[in-house]
């Protein structure tokens, strides 16, 4: 199963954090770039002494704990989600006036 699911986000070029196990660590906005037989290659970036540093490791599929995906992102604070101007009415955000809910 794991095999499968890595092969797909190869493929869809997606990015992905993936567990070492053996290693006890997080690689954070990785890339699946290749998987033949048992070895999966992966690369990333990371910061180091103010350098960006890309990364290509190759790793066993039995050393590979999980894989994570980010499905979305919402950032944080008080701003207003943009909304298209063809969004049919009944999937449009209501702007709530918490003054009118009084009685």
């Amino acid at each position: 199963m794991l095999h499968r699911k890595l092969y797909q986000f190869c493929c869809e070029g997606r990015e992905v954090c993936v567990f070492l196990r053996d290693q006890q660590r997080w690689i954070d906005r990785a890339q699946i770039i290749d998987i033949e037989g048992d070895l999966v290659t992966i690369r990333y970036e990371s910061d180091e002494d103010d350098e960006i540093c890309a990364w290509e490791e190759l790793v066993r599929l039995d050393s590979i704990g999980s894989v994570s995906q980010k499905i979305a992102s919402v950032p944080k604070g008080g701003f207003e989600p943009l909304i298209a101007e063809d969004c049919p009415d009944a999937e449009k955000i209501r702007k709530s006036h918490p003054e009118s809910n009084s009685d």
